[in-house]
C-alpha cells in the first residue's frame, strides 16, 4: 500500500489559546518505531490544558505541535524487527517513552523513568490521521475488546494503576473526585472485591455518570451532604482502609486524610496547584500509607485492564460522546463544559 506524503492533523501551533486542523507531513518512523494510521484518539485533560493555553502548558508545550496521546490504530509501517508486531495489527500505545538505559528502566521500573517523554506533551503527539509510536510502546488490540475502549487505556491505566496499588478486596475504599479517570478507579475498585467504594464529587451529573459506570458504588455530593452520615449507614465505623485522590483539589485531600482509618492507605493521582497543603499530624498519628501514581506500570497495568475488560467489566458508559475529527472544537467545548465523559474522535 502506498502511503500518502500529507495528512491531517489537529496542532498547537501558535502560542495562545486553541487548536488548529492544518495539512502537515506524514511522518517517517526511525528505526524501532512503527507508523501508525489512527482510527480513534479521545481528548484528555491534558489536552484541555493545552487547549485553554493555561500557565503549565505555557511552561511546557512547543510550538508548532502535534498534540493528543490517547489512540488506537493499525500498524501500516515498521522500521526494523517488530518485536512480535506486524503490519495489520491493532494497537494502542503506553504515552510515556522512557529511555531504557537508566538505573529504573534497567530494573524493570521503566515507570519511574525518570527521562521520560510524554507523546503529544514533549515530543510530536497521535491526534493525526497517521503518527509514529516507538515499537515498545505498543500493545496488541484484543478482538474482544471494543476499539472505543482501547482509545481510552492510557487513562483507564491512571485508574488501575491508582486503584490496585494497594489491596482493595472486602475493604472500604473511599475516592475523591469523579472525573472520568476517578469514576473508572471507583469502578475497578469494586469489580475487584471493595466492600464498600465511596466516589464524591461537587457535580451531580458526574455522579450521575458515575452511576451508570459502576453500579453498586455510593456517591455523594459534599458540597450538599455530611460525609460522616453515609459512612454511619454503611457501617464504616472506623475510617476507609484504602484512599484514592484523584480530583487534584485541596478540599478532596482535606476530606480523605480526615476519613482514613489508622494505618490505612492513601494513593495520591489528582494534580495539585501550587501552595497545597497536607495535614501531617493526621498523616503521622494515623500511620497511614501514602503513594504516588504516575503514569501506569509497564506492562503490568496494561495486562490488568486487559484481563478486568476481557473478566465482563464494562466500560462502556464512560465514553459519552463520539465525533469526526473534523469536529474537534465541539469535543473541546464539552471537556470544558465537565459535562462528559470521555470523548472520542474518529479519524476514518
Amino acid at each position: 500500500m502506498k502511503l500518502p506524503t500529507k495528512m491531517k492533523a489537529l496542532i498547537k501551533k501558535e502560542a495562545k489559546p486553541g487548536i488548529w486542523l492544518e495539512e502537515v507531513s506524514v511522518p517517517k518512523p526511525p528505526y524501532g518505531w512503527a507508523l501508525i494510521k489512527i482510527k480513534k484518539t479521545a481528548i484528555c485533560g491534558t489536552d484541555l490544558h493545552i487547549y485553554k493555553w493555561d500557565e503549565w502548558s505555557q511552561r511546557n508545550i512547543k510550538t508548532p505541535m502535534v498534540v493528543g496521546h490517547e489512540f488506537m490504530g493499525e500498524i501500516v509501517e515498521i522500521n526494523g524487527g517488530g518485536n512480535g508486531f506486524k503490519v495489520g495489527d491493532k494497537v494502542t500505545a503506553e504515552g510515556h517513552v522512557v529511555c531504557g538505559q537508566c538505573q529504573n528502566c534497567r530494573c524493570e521500573r521503566q515507570h519511574l523513568c525518570p527521562n521520560t517523554k510524554g507523546i503529544g506533551v514533549s515530543m510530536q503527539g497521535i491526534f493525526a490521521e497517521y503518527a509514529i509510536v516507538p515499537v515498545y510502546n505498543l500493545w496488541k488490540c484484543d478482538p474482544s475488546i471494543s476499539d472505543d475502549l482501547y482509545s481510552i487505556f492510557d487513562p483507564f491505566g491512571n485508574a488501575v494503576h491508582t486503584a490496585l496499588s494497594f489491596p482493595v478486596v472486602a475493604k472500604n475504599v473511599l475516592v475523591t473526585g469523579a472525573g472520568p479517570i476517578g469514576i473508572m478507579a471507583a469502578a475497578v475498585a469494586k469489580f475487584a472485591g471493595a466492600k464498600n467504594v465511596v466516589l464524591t464529587n461537587t457535580s451531580d451529573w458526574r455522579l450521575e455518570l458515575s452511576k451508570k459506570v459502576c453500579p453498586g458504588v455510593l456517591t455523594i455530593n459534599t458540597k450538599t451532604h455530611n460525609i460522616e452520615d453515609l459512612m454511619k449507614k454503611h457501617g464504616i465505623d472506623n475510617g476507609f482502609d484504602v484512599g484514592l485522590e484523584m480530583s487534584g483539589a485541596q478540599s478532596g485531600l482535606n476530606l480523605l486524610v480526615k476519613n482514613m482509618m489508622m494505618g490505612g492507605s492513601v494513593a495520591l493521582l489528582g494534580l495539585f496547584g501550587e501552595g497545597a497543603t497536607i495535614d501531617w499530624d493526621k498523616v503521622i498519628f494515623g500511620a497511614l500509607n501514602i503513594k504516588g501514581i504516575y503514569g501506569r506500570e509497564m506492562f503490568s497495568t496494561w495486562q490488568q485492564m486487559d484481563s478486568l475488560l476481557r473478566a465482563g467489566m464494562n466500560l462502556d458508559p464512560i465514553i459519552t460522546d463520539r465525533l469526526h475529527y473534523t469536529e474537534f472544537q465541539k469535543g473541546f467545548e464539552l471537556m470544558e463544559s465537565k459535562k462528559c465523559g470521555k470523548v472520542i474522535l474518529s479519524w476514518d
